[in-house]
């Protein structure tokens, strides 16, 4: 049986150092993140940094990112990942999986954005992050001005990946993440470009979605998906 691209998707999920990936179905979210231990030795507050890539394209999922910042280990360069070069987010996105207490990965999956809509699937995708973590927090430091429904305490910080390490580490992860799956993506419909716009809505995608119509990945719930299909 053929998979479709959705499965195809969900079978590049990785997991790496003391990090996670979580990219489970909603129906299953009883069971959706994988925790591991990691004695730190002392009684201090864990704060994670919470950020997420893929709000805006018009396919693919949105992808989030939890990281727990060694204060030890210090990474510099960390900032806002859409100011940062594709070289240099590699290479940051490597440091941080080395250097970091923990990180994780969450996603929402296209079915989940057109179901739930953009802000609700990309607060789940960021709880899937943070309860995928390998050590609990105490309080997350979240990007935005919308909480996610945690355990722990809740800080919102607008541009917050501007401003906070580890808020900017997740921003690195979210996004280096996020484009490896739409290079996956790409390998399975190489008609749309994704490898060059990564989902959003350029030009060049447009007029793809004109002269191919949407595959499983596109938005429907976003209105040029929908008019394409019309």
């Amino acid at each position: 049986m053929t998979r479709s691209s959705d499965d195809r998707l969900r079978a590049q999920g990785r997991r790496g150092g003391s990090g996670r990936i979580s990219e489970c179905d909603q129906s299953k979210e009883g069971d959706q993140s994988h925790q591991g231990g990691l004695a730190l030795g002392f009684d201090t507050r864990i704060v994670c940094g919470v950020d997420e890539a893929g709000r805006g394209p018009l396919a693919g999922p949105v992808v989030a990112a939890a990281v727990i910042l060694d204060p030890a280990r210090v990474i510099d360069g960390l900032r806002d990942s859409k100011k940062l070069s594709e070289v240099r987010r590699e290479w940051l996105a490597s440091a941080i999986r080395e250097r970091a207490l923990g990180w994780a990965i969450g996603q929402a999956s296209v079915a989940e954005i057109d179901e739930l809509n953009i802000l609700q699937a990309s607060l789940l995708a960021m709880r899937r992050a943070v309860e995928a973590l390998p050590l609990a927090p105490t309080l997350a430091r979240v990007d935005g001005n919308q909480p996610p429904r945690l355990a722990c305490g809740v800080e919102l910080i607008v541009a917050g990946d501007a401003t906070e390490a580890c808020i900017s580490a997740a921003s690195i992860l979210a996004k280096v993440e996020r484009d490896r799956l739409m290079l996956a993506l790409h390998s399975l419909h190489p008609e749309y470009g994704f490898d060059r716009h990564k989902g959003y809505g350029t030009a060049l995608h447009l007029e793809s979605l004109k002269r191919h119509g949407p595959c499983s990945e596109h938005r429907r719930s976003f209105a040029p998906v929908r008019e394409a299909l019309s």
